[in-house]
C-alpha cells in the first residue's frame, strides 16, 4: 500500500507538471509581450521542478524509496572522535529536519566525558535511504580540541553506517529462532529519572554471523525487540549483498578485502574552513552550514557520480 500511494503521488506530480507546462506553451503562443516577465518567472519555475526531477530519476535503487536506518560510531581520536560522533548526529538530524522526515532514536550510548559513542536513528521519509546512502564510510574532522589544554589541533573519525529499513513484505531474509540470542537488561542513561527502573532494553545477538543489534531507548521491551529485530534484518542483508558483491569482484579478478572504513569525507575547521568529499571532489568552504545539515550538494554530487 505505501508503495502503491508513492506511485499514485508521482503520477499525479507528473500530470500537475506537465499541466503547467501546456498551460505555458499556450500562454507563449498567444504572442503577448506584456506577459514576458512574468513567463519568464514561471519559466524558472519549472526549470527548478524539472531539475528536481531529474535529481529524483537518478534514486532509483532497489531500495532507494526506503526509510534509513542511520549510525554512527565514535572511532580514533577518545573523546574527540566521541564529540565528534555527537556533532554528526546533530547534522543528520538538522538535515532530516529540513526535508520534514520523522526520526526517533533507537539506540543510544553516551561518552564518558562527553559526545557519544555510538547512535542508531530511524528516519522516515520519501527516499530517505536513497538520499543517505552517500553518506556510508569515515568521516574525518580536523580542529582545535575542545578537550585539550594545550590548544592543539586533533584529528577525529567516526564512522557512518546507512541501511534500507525493509517491511517484512520486501526481506527475503529468514532468520532461525535458534540463531538468535536475547538479552534483556536495563537501559542505561544520564541519572536521575531517565533511568529506566525495569528491565526493557534488548541485546539481539545472531550467533552465525556474530552480529549484535541493540535497543534502549522505547520504554516497551516489545518495541525495542521489534526494532532490534528490524536492525539485525537489515544489517543481515546488507551482510549477504556485500558477500555476492565480493563473489562477483573475484570472478572478475578485482577482489579487495573489506576494510573498516574508507575515508569519504573530510570536515577541517583549523587552520582553514572547507569540508570536502574524497569520492566526487565536492568542496564547501562554509562549514557551519554543513555542519547545520546543508548536504544536499554533497549528496547530488555523490548520486550523479555513481
Amino acid at each position: 500500500m505505501k508503495k502503491a500511494t508513492m506511485l499514485r503521488d508521482e503520477a499525479e506530480s507528473w500530470k500537475v507538471f506537465s499541466s503547467q507546462l501546456s498551460d505555458l506553451l499556450e500562454l507563449v503562443e498567444m504572442g503577448d509581450e506584456s506577459m514576458v516577465a512574468e513567463l519568464e518567472a514561471e519559466v524558472e519555475v519549472l526549470e527548478k521542478d524539472l531539475d528536481q526531477r531529474a535529481f529524483r530519476a537518478m534514486l532509483s535503487g532497489r531500495y532507494d524509496s526506503q526509510d534509513a536506518l542511520l549510525a554512527i560510531h565514535a572511532g580514533a581520536g577518545g573523546t574527540d572522535s566521541q564529540d565528534w560522533a555527537e556533532i554528526l548526529q546533530r547534522m543528520y538530524l538538522r538535515w532530516a529536519e529540513k526535508r520534514k522526515y520523522k526520526v526517533s532514536i533507537l539506540d543510544l550510548t553516551v561518552g564518558e566525558e562527553a559526545g557519544i559513542k555510538s547512535v542508531t536513528l530511524s528516519i522516515s521519509g520519501d527516499y530517505a535511504f536513497g538520499y543517505l546512502r552517500s553518506e556510508k564510510g569515515t568521516h574525518r574532522l580536523v580542529r582545535i580540541s575542545p578537550f585539550d589544554s594545550a590548544n592543539r589541533r586533533h584529528t577525529s573519525f567516526a564512522l557512518v553506517e546507512v541501511l534500507p529499513q525493509i517491511g517484512d513484505e520486501d526481506l527475503d531474509i529468514k532468520i532461525n529462532p535458534k540463531d538468535l540470542r536475547v538479552d534483556i537488561y536495563k537501559s542505561s542513561g544520564a541519572g536521575g529519572q531517565s533511568v529506566q527502573k525495569n528491565s526493557t532494553a534488548v541485546r539481539m545477538t545472531h550467533i552465525p554471523t556474530g552480529i549484535v543489534v541493540t535497543c534502549q531507548n522505547e520504554r516497551s521491551q516489545l518495541q525495542n525487540r521489534e526494532n532490534a529485530m528490524k536492525v539485525m534484518k537489515a544489517r543481515l542483508m546488507e551482510l549477504e549483498e556485500e558477500k555476492q558483491k565480493e563473489e562477483l569482484a573475484e570472478l572478475r579478478g578485482e577482489y579487495t578485502k573489506a576494510e573498516w572504513g574508507s575515508q569519504i569525507r573530510s570536515y577541517v575547521l583549523h587552520p582553514y574552513h572547507l569540508v570536502k568529499d574524497h569520492r566526487t571532489d565536492f568542496e564547501m568552504g562554509n562549514t557551519d552550514a554543513v555542519l547545520d545539515g546543508d548536504l544536499d550538494n554533497f549528496m547530488e554530487a555523490y548520486l550523479k557520480m555513481a
